[in-house]
């Protein structure tokens, strides 16, 4: 008998568990303002908050009319959406997880229903790798939200981004990365730019890299 109640207990233990609704965050200002994007129970997965985006996006201005943008690393597109949602020109979002581009897609599709001006890509594609075939200064203002666990990923992206981004009409490259490494330690990657604006959030520090053209 009382295995029996345990069993079905159990049961409906998993049942509640599977009809928890996703995790979302919403977009925080432009056309898709309040608007909420599921984000993925994935290994690594980590958007930015609802803070950090807000002081991120009032440092760079309210709108981003005129700039190319890469969100690199997308995850949940919380960056990239939140661009193309204030009005920038063109955003690309690159996520080489399967499933995380599925979801990105099946966000972005909802968002339709509100059309941006700004032409909007998601690819599925690893994110160095499309960056090293890039041209020199293609881009303006480029996302960097990488997996954490990889620091030489990190180095190397951080490199080839301070290759394509020219920020003279505005952007810069901004970069989340993990408590453990210092600013120095980012700004050495980057001789050419400085870290004009910097936060720490826990576990998560951030630098806007602007460069000396800009």
């Amino acid at each position: 008998m009382w295995e029996q109640k345990i069993n079905k207990l159990a049961k409906q233990g998993k049942s509640q568990q599977r009809s928890e609704p996703p995790k979302k965050v919403r977009i925080i200002g432009g056309v898709w303002r309040s608007r909420l994007l599921t984000v993925l129970d994935l290994p690594g997965l980590r958007p930015t908050t609802d803070r950090v985006r807000e002081t991120l996006f009032n440092w760079l201005g309210q709108d981003l009319i005129g700039l190319h943008c890469l969100d690199l690393f997308a995850g949940t597109g919380a960056l990239g959406f939140e661009a193309a949602s204030r009005g920038a020109n063109s955003v690309t979002l690159l996520e080489k997880d399967k499933k995380a581009h599925a979801n990105l897609l099946a966000n972005f599709a909802l968002l339709q229903s509100s059309p941006v001006q700004g032409d909007v890509r998601i690819l599925h594609k690893d994110s160095l790798e499309f960056l090293r075939h890039q041209a020199d200064q293609s881009s303006h203002l480029i996302f960097i939200d990488p997996p954490f666990q990889d620091g030489d990923l990190l180095n190397q992206v951080l490199q080839e981004a301070g290759r394509i981004c020219d920020d003279r009409t505005g952007g810069g490259i901004y970069v989340e990365f993990p408590a453990a490494r210092s600013r120095e330690e980012m700004a050495a990657l980057l001789p050419d730019w400085h870290c004009g604006k910097y936060l720490e959030a826990g576990q998560v520090k951030a630098c806007l890299f602007r460069s000396g053209r800009g």
